[in-house]
């Protein structure tokens, strides 16, 4: 299976639902106010003394079925957080949200073994089945969905939701003096979405929304979805709201206007390859320190993580970061968690709001022949 998340994967996360002591990334620290160097975690202190007391942190992810390679390699980046910080006061669990009972059964059964935090589950669907579950007990629950509907009364989101993401490219093609964008977005429910987030941030913005036109996610579909827009044109900046394969093969239909991709964008390699696609933009966290986790999990694991291993890893840099107030058998304290400055992590800076949705300060890329390069830095503090 392959190290990323097929557009088709995103999608289901969306609709049913990134040396010990290497100076390595940042540890959920509070965010500094200048660049984020990486910071040395520490971990060369061996593994906990048998009889210290512990709290229980559970790690609820796919362990089976069509999102295991995904759930595994954020149970695994999970994993080496807590070797790399080398917090002594917790301890790891993993369970397959896929077994019996689905995640309510998971988390059930990571309650009945005294977890006092779970970390997961990653499909939207099983987020709502183990939120109630978690919620009896009053045990917090850091989801790796990106769905922001089920946000809220104790459970937390760690994924990179479309709002953010095209909030972002909106606001940079206002800077660069675009003022009336198009759209085109699939029917179904990440359509809706990706429709009021840019509805939303070109009103913030001082923009106007010319014409949005769905489509089925067919190529036929598409190309005549663009030749609708087309005709309601000219735009200065055109949101293809799926994921880059599929934008590259309607880009070539749509006449004028940059490309705006979105947060799916980030797992598509080989966007350069489409011509058409050449000089459109979309924002993604940052790269840097998702690269330096790479390297870190293939030499533990052989093989390289999926993008996403990088909220398994921050959720337990959060949990790590709160260990200092978490008295063992006590109730985790939940209020570290809302930080107005936000925390740092390999996928950059972000805080969770009242909402308890991850708000992240994006980076903005720009798709060439080569690859693509970063044509607006992400800020480095909120």
């Amino acid at each position: 299976m392959a190290g990323h998340p097929t557009p088709t994967q995103a999608r289901r996360i969306f609709l049913a639902g990134a040396a010990a002591t290497m100076a390595l990334l940042a540890g959920c620290a509070t965010a500094p106010s200048g660049p984020l160097p990486p910071i040395a975690l520490p971990g060369g202190n061996g593994p906990p003394l048998p009889d210290a007391p512990r709290n229980v942190v559970a790690v609820v992810v796919p362990l089976t079925g069509a999102e295991a390679g995904i759930g595994q390699s954020i149970a695994n980046a999970a994993k080496l957080a807590l070797i790399d910080s080398g917090e002594r006061s917790l301890r790891l669990t993993v369970y397959d949200s896929e077994g019996p009972g689905g995640a309510a059964g998971a988390t059930q059964r990571a309650l009945a073994a005294g977890s006092g935090l779970i970390l997961g589950p990653l499909l939207a669907a099983d987020v709502r089945a183990a939120a109630p579950v978690a919620r009896r007990s009053g045990v917090p629950l850091i989801a790796f969905s990106n769905d922001e509907a089920v946000a809220g009364g104790g459970v937390y989101i760690m994924g990179f939701t479309p709002d953010q993401s095209i909030g972002r490219a909106v606001d940079y093609v206002r800077g660069k003096g675009g003022a009336r964008f198009g759209a085109l977005v699939p029917s179904g429910l990440y359509g809706q979405r990706a429709t009021a987030a840019l509805m939303a941030a070109v009103k913030d913005a001082g923009g106007r929304v010319g014409a949005i036109e769905t489509f089925d996610r067919s190529a036929t579909s598409a190309r005549a979805a663009a030749g609708r827009l087309n005709a309601k044109g000219p735009f200065d900046a055109v949101l293809v709201g799926d994921s880059g394969r599929i934008a590259g093969l309607v880009a070539p239909s749509v006449h004028g206007g940059r490309i705006v991709g979105t947060e799916l964008w980030a797992s598509d390699h080989g966007l350069g390859a489409i011509p058409a696609l050449r000089g459109a933009i979309y924002a993604a966290a940052p790269d840097d320190r998702f690269n330096q986790l790479a390297t870190r999990y293939r030499a533990q694991y052989g093989r390289a993580p999926f993008r996403l291993a990088s909220l398994g890893y921050d959720a337990v840099l959060l949990a790590v970061r709160s260990a200092k107030g978490w008295a063992s058998g006590r109730p985790f304290p939940a209020r570290t968690l809302v930080d107005p400055d936000g925390f740092s992590g390999v996928d950059g800076n972000f805080r969770f709001g009242r909402g308890g949705v991850a708000e992240r300060l994006l980076e903005v890329r720009q798709v060439t022949a080569a690859g693509t390069v970063v044509v607006a830095k992400a800020e480095t503090r909120f």
